[in-house]
């Protein structure tokens, strides 16, 4: 069983600008710039012809390419201590539309239905009881952090398999975006 999910992948002048911000929090296990994408859906331990079946059916998701923009730091959960600090996106209605037509087609794949509420962001970093003095100030010395924009002409097929470090990320399919 391979463990899936489905993303954008970011240029890598973005993944520099991310690099710059991550660090200054204790408690901060921050994420390898190797890792920063931005989900579309988490697709679980997938059984080998069922990810030979997704890999193929994801071929068929049609959307227009697109421009994002990385824009403000946040943390989940928004109330109580936070475990996830996060860069946001701006605007991401395009990203929202690409989301619901993967999703659509996974359906139709035999792939359950997302629950949680699509909330798309990059993770920086997992917070292990993480100071919040220092996790405070990092918020607001980055209150307007913030990317040029970025063409977003593909998306991806990851395997990911959790080890000790973290875990380790592998594009098995790429799609590009060519409208309908």
């Amino acid at each position: 069983m391979t463990r899936l999910f489905v993303a954008v992948d970011l240029p890598d002048h973005v993944k520099d600008r991310l690099r710059g911000v991550c660090q200054g929090v204790h408690g901060a296990r921050w994420v390898h710039d190797d890792q920063f994408h931005i989900t579309l859906s988490f697709l679980g331990q997938v059984e080998g012809p069922e990810q030979r079946a997704l890999q193929e059916g994801l071929a068929g998701v049609r959307c227009d390419p697109f421009v994002l923009r990385l824009s403000g730091i946040g943390h989940f959960p928004p109330r109580g201590r936070p475990t996830v600090l996060w860069a946001g996106i701006d605007p991401d209605d395009e990203l929202r539309v690409l989301q619901r037509r993967v999703l659509s087609r996974l359906q139709r794949l035999g792939h359950p239905p997302e629950t949680r509420r699509y909330a798309p962001h990059v993770t920086l970093a997992r917070l292990v009881r993480p100071a919040m003095g220092p996790l405070l100030e990092f918020m607001a010395v980055h209150a307007d952090f913030g990317t040029e924009t970025f063409a977003v002409t593909d998306f991806q097929l990851y395997s990911s398999v959790l080890a000790r470090s973290g875990a380790v990320h592998r594009i098995e399919a790429s799609y590009p975006l060519m409208g309908r």
